[in-house]
């Protein structure tokens, strides 16, 4: 695969958004911690620093060693990046009067400049920085200023070097798309072949070339991503592709049997190994989000090491990891911290002989998808809501019981199964409910009631890596609350979560 722009991670939030900037423009790219620089840079056209919540000037500085990049490749940086360029090239860096945070417009673009084509004045921008650029490096040219920056964006002369110090990638940045399109096909010359059918043809012969007559084992979970990297893999190596759909006693309700059945038309090799006891046995007692997700890893594989020996000859372990799986669970050395561990993401134990394949890896929820679609995949399975590797787990807080995980089995039912029968499901990324380790007073009846209080989440996000919560009307969510304190025994309060991502994560452990 061509991997056209690197971009370097200096712990923004917004990293994540340039990547998908960059994809939506058909252009493939990938992120990389700016302390990792791969050693191989013959198969980037095009460099992106990001942003960073450190300052240049500060000891605690994060320092990218540039040698192999400034002058031989096209360079774009942003925000941190900027002021790193100006600070340590000859510029000055200093503290803002005020911090610059929030919507800007440009007073000032200089005329005729390639990376500011069909970008008005007045364009609005988005800032997000403390430190201003007082001084522009050694051979720097200004090109754009907002009424308080006046170093908004600049070139290095001799160079392919841009810089700017708002974050085009962000929706409040109207024309930031138009920018990054400039800077990359027009000036770095990147080609915009980054296509679905392109990816699944790659991919394909990717697939063919690794795996060659090797059987390979899959955990399939009834999801889009698991199932799309089933369906790519079945085309590379057919009747080698073995898919086991694992029940961890955490599924939705009834979900074991049928996506068991939904695969049966598909042409997939698939058996279902009902190992629910054996999870909700090893999680009982645990409290904590991160053990849960992590015995759940171990006790998935474990499961996976069991079946595998029972095919003869299985060499790898294929996996439906996504890129975002991927991002989250590597931290930038620094300036930012792994949230939450994925299960589906790492090595394997050293004692499972398998190798890992994952075929998704570099790609966006979105973009998972549209390769679905490419493949003729239904689109009511493609449509359907993510839904946690852990499962129920982790909407569960606290410990784990099997009457708990059947409240909470009963009340997504009725939650899932209403938004669909009110066409709102399609409207929405994501939704579910949790279970809350709070007992409400209620009156029922005549009698006085102690029980249980849940917690519906429905977002609507591209890929997950943010996200809103859905203004669901009214009257549908008076209906799911009465439906569900009728209908689950064990339940008399239901809330609605409000929180968008960031600050808060859409799942709530």
């Amino acid at each position: 695969m061509q991997h056209n722009v690197l971009i370097l991670d200096f712990g923004s939030q917004y990293t994540q958004l340039i990547a998908r900037r960059v994809r939506e423009l058909n252009i493939f790219c990938e992120i990389f911690p700016f302390d990792k620089i791969p050693t191989d840079l013959s198969i980037y056209k095009a460099v992106i620093l990001g942003g960073s919540p450190f300052s240049v000037r500060s000891e605690d500085a994060l320092h990218p060693d540039l040698s192999e990049i400034r002058g031989k490749l096209p360079l774009l940086a942003v925000c941190y990046g900027a002021q790193y360029l100006a600070h340590f090239s000859g510029g000055e860096v200093a503290a803002s009067n005020t911090r610059e945070y929030g919507r800007a417009n440009l007073t000032y673009i200089k005329e005729n400049e390639t990376f500011f084509e069909n970008v008005n004045l007045n364009s609005q921008v988005w800032m997000s920085h403390s430190d201003s650029i007082k001084k522009l490096p050694t051979n720097g040219i200004k090109l754009a200023s907002t009424q308080d920056v006046e170093n908004a964006a600049y070139k290095i002369e001799g160079e392919t070097t841009y810089a700017i110090q708002y974050h085009p990638e962000v929706f409040h940045s109207t024309d930031g798309k138009q920018m990054l399109e400039n800077f990359l096909v027009k000036i770095a010359q990147v080609p915009q072949n980054f296509t679905p059918n392109a990816f699944v043809s790659d991919m394909v012969a990717e697939l063919k070339e690794k795996l060659q007559d090797d059987k390979v084992v899959l955990g399939l979970s009834g999801g889009v991503d698991s199932t799309v990297a089933a369906v790519l893999l079945h085309q590379a190596i057919g009747k080698n592709l073995y898919c086991i759909f694992v029940n961890n006693g955490l599924l939705r309700k009834n979900e074991f049997q049928s996506v068991l059945d939904q695969y049966k038309g598909m042409g997939l090799n698939v058996k279902g190994v009902d190992a629910g006891d054996r999870f909700l046995s090893e999680l009982a007692g645990i409290s904590d989000p991160e053990t849960k997700r992590k015995t759940i890893g171990r006790v998935f594989i474990e499961v996976f090491d069991d079946e595998s020996k029972i095919i003869e000859n299985v060499k790898w372990l294929a996996q439906g990891t996504i890129y975002p799986d991927v991002i989250e669970s590597v931290s930038v050395k620094g300036p930012s911290a792994t949230i939450k561990s994925h299960h589906n993401v790492g090595g394997l134990p050293d004692y499972m002989k398998l190798q890992i394949v994952e075929p998704l890896r570099m790609l966006f929820k979105d973009e998972v998808r549209r390769v679905g679609a490419t493949l003729g995949i239904d689109a009511e399975l493609l449509g359907r809501h993510p839904f946690p590797g852990p499962g129920l787990s982790i909407r569960i807080l606290g410990d784990i019981t099997p009457e708990k995980v059947q409240i909470l089995q009963d009340v997504d039912a009725v939650f899932i199964n209403g938004l669909k029968e009110h066409g709102l499901y399609d409207k929405v990324w994501q939704a579910g409910a949790i279970l809350l380790p709070v007992n409400s007073v209620g009156v029922m009846g005549d009698e006085r009631t102690y029980e249980k209080v849940v917690a519906l989440r429905a977002v609507e996000s591209t890929d997950g890596m943010t996200a809103d919560w859905v203004h669901l009307p009214y009257e549908f969510l008076m209906k799911i609350s009465n439906d569900i304190i009728n209908k689950v025994k064990g339940v008399n309060r239901v809330v609605y979560d409000i929180s968008s991502k960031p600050p808060a994560t859409i799942e709530w452990e």
